[in-house]
C-alpha cells in the first residue's frame, strides 16, 4: 500500500488538490462534507487500499484546492468531473463516493457525467433541501468568522476560544483542522466567508441537475448509506432518490450520526467493500 500527494494547487491554479492512498486495481474517490477535506476519509481508505486506488480530493473552496466567488453544484461536479477525467478514470469509469454536500456533488456529477461513474455511494445526504444542515452551519461557520484569528498564538488558544461557542471537542477538532499559519498568523485554509454567505445554496439540490436533459436517471448502483441517530436521510426523500437513481439500495448504519464514517468506521467500509466489490 503506498500513499502519495498527488499535487498542491495555489489560490491562482484550477486544479484540484488530492491525496491517493492505496494502489489497489479497483478505482474510487471521495468526496467530502462541508468544511471538510480529503484526508478526512484517510482512516477508512487505508483498510480498502488493497483492492482500491482511492482518491481523496479536496472541493473547491476546501483544504488546498482553490478558491471560487459562489457555491453551484453543477459547477462542482463539473470541476471535479474534469479532475477525474484527467487522472484517475482517464482510462475509464470509476466508483464515486461522497458524504454530505460532497455526497450531493457526486449525485450531480453522476447525472450530469454517467461516463464517469461506474458505482455511486452517497452518504447521509439526500437530493433535497438540508435545512438542519443550514442552520447548524449558520451557527459553526459564523463562530468561526468571529474569532480573532490575529490575537492566538497557539491552536491551544484559539480552541479555548471556540469552545466558548462550540461545545463538542471533536466537532471543534474538525473545525480546527482547517487552521493555518500565514505570514506568522493564523488564518482559515477554506473560503469561509462565502460558504457562510452561500448556505442556502449549499443547503439546496439543483432542480433538474441537468438542463438540457431534465429527466436524466443515473442507471448504475448506487448505495445510499445512513447513520440511525441522522435526520440528513428522510422516508420522504425516498421517492425523490429512486426517480433519480432507479437502481438504489438503502442501507442504515446503527449506532451512527451523519458522520457515518466516523462513528461506525468498519461497518462503513464493510458496507462499501461488500458494495463497490459484488458483481
Amino acid at each position: 500500500m503506498t500513499t502519495s500527494q498527488l499535487r498542491h494547487t495555489a489560490p491562482h491554479d484550477s486544479s484540484l488538490a488530492a491525496t491517493r492512498v492505496g494502489d489497489g486495481p479497483r478505482r474510487v474517490a471521495f468526496l467530502h462534507g462541508l468544511m471538510g477535506r480529503g484526508r478526512n476519509f484517510t482512516g477508512v481508505a487505508t483498510p480498502l487500499a488493497d483492492d482500491f486506488t482511492v482518491e481523496l480530493i479536496d472541493l473547491p473552496d476546501h483544504g488546498q484546492s482553490p478558491w471560487t466567488d459562489a457555491v453551484d453544484y453543477q459547477d462542482m461536479a463539473d470541476r471535479v468531473a474534469d479532475h477525474l477525467r484527467a487522472g484517475l478514470a482517464a482510462d475509464g469509469p470509476v466508483h464515486l463516493l461522497g458524504h454530505s454536500m460532497g455526497g450531493k456533488v457526486a449525485m450531480v456529477l453522476a447525472l450530469r457525467h454517467p461516463e464517469l461513474v461506474e458505482r455511486l455511494v452517497v452518504v447521509d445526504i439526500s437530493p433535497r433541501m438540508s435545512p438542519s444542515a443550514t442552520g447548524e452551519f449558520v451557527h459553526l461557520l459564523g463562530t468561526m468568522l468571529r474569532m480573532d484569528l490575529a490575537s492566538y498564538t497557539s491552536r491551544a488558544e484559539a480552541d479555548a476560544a471556540m469552545a466558548e461557542h462550540v461545545h463538542d471537542a471533536r466537532v471543534r477538532g474538525f473545525l480546527l483542522q482547517n487552521l493555518r499559519r500565514e505570514d506568522g498568523h493564523f488564518a482559515w485554509q477554506p473560503n469561509v466567508r462565502m460558504l457562510f454567505e452561500h448556505l442556502d445554496e449549499i443547503g439546496a439540490f439543483p432542480d433538474p441537475v441537468v438542463p438540457e436533459d431534465p429527466d436524466r436517471v443515473f442507471d448504475r448502483p448506487v448505495l445510499w448509506l445512513g447513520g440511525a441517530d441522522s435526520d440528513y436521510i428522510r422516508d420522504e426523500d425516498v421517492p425523490e432518490m429512486k426517480a433519480l437513481f432507479p437502481r438504489v439500495v438503502r442501507v442504515t448504519v446503527r449506532g451512527a450520526s451523519h458522520w457515518v464514517h466516523a462513528d461506525q468506521p468498519e461497518a462503513f467500509v464493510s458496507a462499501v467493500r461488500t458494495f463497490l466489490t459484488a458483481d
